[in-house]
């Protein structure tokens, strides 16, 4: 493939670059031990021999950073290869960039696996697994199953009710329970039946050949299912139940703040965005808050994209981290000569083989195509979206399977969410869009047919620090300085993160429910005055001011006012505090309280018989207990008997006790 080491030099300032080479991973190796003998930060353009210059660089005792990234398939093997300079460099620079670790948790089995299936082929199964593995055998009804000749591990029938857990701690419910019978003869008959037998297991091999026991099944670590028509499936998925024996660790793919979280407050909900979409039902309501089983979750990152506060964000990377690999691809693509950069984004395990198939038995991916790969395509949010083309890219897709493993609406909610935004900037539309597909020959045509569309004339190169939500914020003001055509308010579609808030002030009675529910201080009070202020920059639009407002004189706009930012809180309803008619404090709210006294006066028994009473409502807290006492007023209106105590009790069972006495 042809290499352009100058442009790499352009692209990847203040780098030392070295000759290119033909064979450095065998003739040329020599030439990497050299380079690799110095302690600086090492990134090395192949990824195919990344052991053989690993274990060269162990043998020199480095100890520096080694980076690897394939520009092969990615760039060189290209019909384009001759342009790619600027690209190559733009990778190089991205893989580059540090990124934090990534927290782990760890899971644990013991290698207890219950087998579910319709027939013989469960027992096969078991017959394959014993000696790996503690096998337990469930054979849904009818359960005509031939008897082993010996039994090696327990069978039972009976169906599946729930089940819940992950790898190392599932819990299973399961109806109609019975165990063989040893005195089975030519098919296996089983003892009495019970409901809600409970079971636990580490390992569950699903041949029932019926709905996935969990939402999104294939995501569920320790549970693995196949086709039972199927014996190339029905093995591979035995092969796979072998290996789930140990200790793993697994990606804590989410960190979660429970102060930031706007799911609800008194019980009120507001916002369910990660509720809805978690495939796997790792999220769940737990008081004001959610929370998110990092043992269950699968690490599509959806609820991080839609979080409106950045109380989920995504860990792997997280999104500053993200940011400023973007931020290195394109700036650097863009300094090393690059024009009109498309922006791809894929994983892993689909993306990238579908890459290296184009590369290898097609054209390759264009010369302004610029791959960048995530854990998960799902994990991309609007921050990121606007980043991307803040920084000068001309298109952005996302590289999705023709038929996801899950549902992809969050990233459908984000794409429509951007739309709107690059539209009424002067980007137009069609700037992002997915990209669905198993052909890598569909992959290749779809994007050499993109047109080629203006960038923002004044490209960003800003570098992310902060929090989730801050990123997002910086990012979106980024793309107004940068876009063709700014603008100060676009208007958004509904659930939208961005948006106002408006008062019916002619019913508002400044209650301030709507503050206390409010999770971001988006409305806020006044300790001097009866006052109701918004700050538009904070507001998420969760919707509990307008759930929790007892007079229901909320509205909410989503829209994305890009002079929030700068212009603080405006003041929504204000008015004149009461003033006590006893001490001239001011308290409460000069119209509520002359409201409700005019709603007393005249229908309430205990103010109709005695109207000076009507003065406490005037007055403040303390001055109303002062009045209260001086008067004696009683609050259950006629007057009462006095309490009767144990001592009057006593003394007038005394004087009973001496008039017998005298009497007798």
């Amino acid at each position: 493939m042809p290499i352009d080491p100058e442009g790499v030099r352009r692209g990847c300032r203040g780098a030392h670059v070295a000759a290119a080479a033909h064979q450095l991973c065998r003739a040329d190796l020599g030439s990497f031990r050299a380079i690799a003998k110095d302690p600086t930060p090492l990134t090395v353009g192949c990824a195919q021999e990344a052991a053989v210059f690993a274990a060269a660089a162990a043998d020199l005792g480095r100890s520096a950073p080694l980076n690897f990234v394939n520009l092969r398939e990615t760039a060189g093997w290209s019909s384009d290869a001759a342009a790619a300079g600027p690209k190559m460099a733009a990778l190089l620079a991205a893989q580059a960039e540090p990124s934090p670790d990534t927290p782990f948790i760890t899971l644990k089995s013991e290698g207890v696996v219950l087998i579910y299936g319709r027939d013989d082929q469960a027992v096969e199964a078991g017959n394959l697994l014993k000696a790996h593995l503690d096998v337990t055998v469930l054979i849904k009804s009818p359960a005509a199953v031939v008897p082993p000749r010996i039994n090696e591990f327990p069978i039972a029938k009976g169906t599946i009710r729930s089940v819940n857990g992950h790898l190392g701690a599932f819990e299973i419910t399961v109806d109609e329970f019975a165990q063989a019978a040893p005195s089975s003869r030519g098919a296996l008959s089983f003892g009495a039946s019970r409901q809600g037998a409970v079971s636990r297991c580490d390992i569950i091999l699903d041949l029932s050949g019926g709905h996935s026991l969990f939402p999104a099944g294939d995501l569920r670590d320790g549970y693995v299912r196949a086709d039972p028509g199927n014996p190339q499936a029905v093995l591979r998925a035995v092969l796979r139940a072998r290996d789930l024996v140990g200790t793993f660790d697994k990606p804590r793919y989410i960190t979660f703040s429970e102060q930031l979280c706007a799911h609800s407050r008194s019980r009120i909900v507001g916002c369910s965005r990660c509720l809805d979409l978690c495939p796997t039902g790792a999220i769940a309501p737990a008081g004001d808050h959610v929370a998110i089983d990092p043992n269950i979750c699968a690490g599509c990152g959806e609820c991080a994209a839609v979080c409106p506060t950045g109380a989920a964000t995504y860990a792997l990377p997280p999104p500053d981290a993200l940011l400023r690999q973007l931020r290195a691809l394109l700036v650097t693509y863009r300094e090393a000569g690059g024009e009109h950069a498309v922006v791809l984004l894929h994983d892993d395990p689909h993306g990238t083989p579908l890459i290296h198939a184009l590369a290898r038995f097609g054209e390759g991916l264009p010369a302004h195509v610029l791959p960048f790969r995530v854990n998960e395509v799902t994990q991309v949010g609007l921050d990121a979206i606007a980043a991307l083309f803040a920084y000068g890219a001309s298109a952005v897709r996302l590289l999705l399977r023709a038929r996801p493993r899950h549902d992809v609406a969050g990233l459908t909610r984000t794409i429509a969410l951007a739309e709107p935004i690059l539209a009424r900037l002067g980007f137009g539309t069609g700037r992002v869009a997915p990209i669905e597909t198993d052909d890598p020959e569909v992959l290749g045509a779809t994007l050499r047919a993109i047109p080629g569309m203006a960038v923002a004339p004044r490209p960003a190169s800003f570098r992310p620090v902060g929090d989730a939500r801050s990123v997002l914020r910086f990012a979106l003001r980024e793309l107004h300085r940068a876009a063709p055509e700014p603008v100060d308010v676009v208007v958004l579609p509904a659930d939208a993160p961005f948006g106002s808030v408006e008062v019916d002030t002619a019913g508002c009675t400044l209650c301030l429910a709507c503050v206390s529910a409010c999770p971001t201080g988006a409305l806020t009070d006044d300790p001097q005055r009866p006052m109701l202020r918004f700050a538009e920059e904070a507001c998420v639009q969760c919707g509990l001011c307008k759930a929790t407002c007892p007079e229901k004189v909320i509205t909410l706009r989503p829209r994305l006012d890009f002079r929030a930012a700068f212009d603080g809180a405006r003041v929504l309803k204000e008015e004149a505090p009461y003033l006590c008619i006893r001490c001239s404090k001011p308290f409460g709210v000069k119209s509520t309280v002359e409201r409700v006294v005019a709603k007393l006066a005249n229908m309430h028994w205990m103010y109709k018989e005695s109207p000076e009473r009507l003065d406490l409502i005037r007055m403040c807290d303390n001055c109303r207990v002062t009045a209260v006492s001086e008067k004696e007023f009683d609050p259950y209106g006629a007057p009462r008997a006095p309490a009767r105590m144990t001592d009057d009790y006593i003394r007038e069972r005394d004087i009973d006790n001496a008039a017998k006495k005298d009497e007798g």
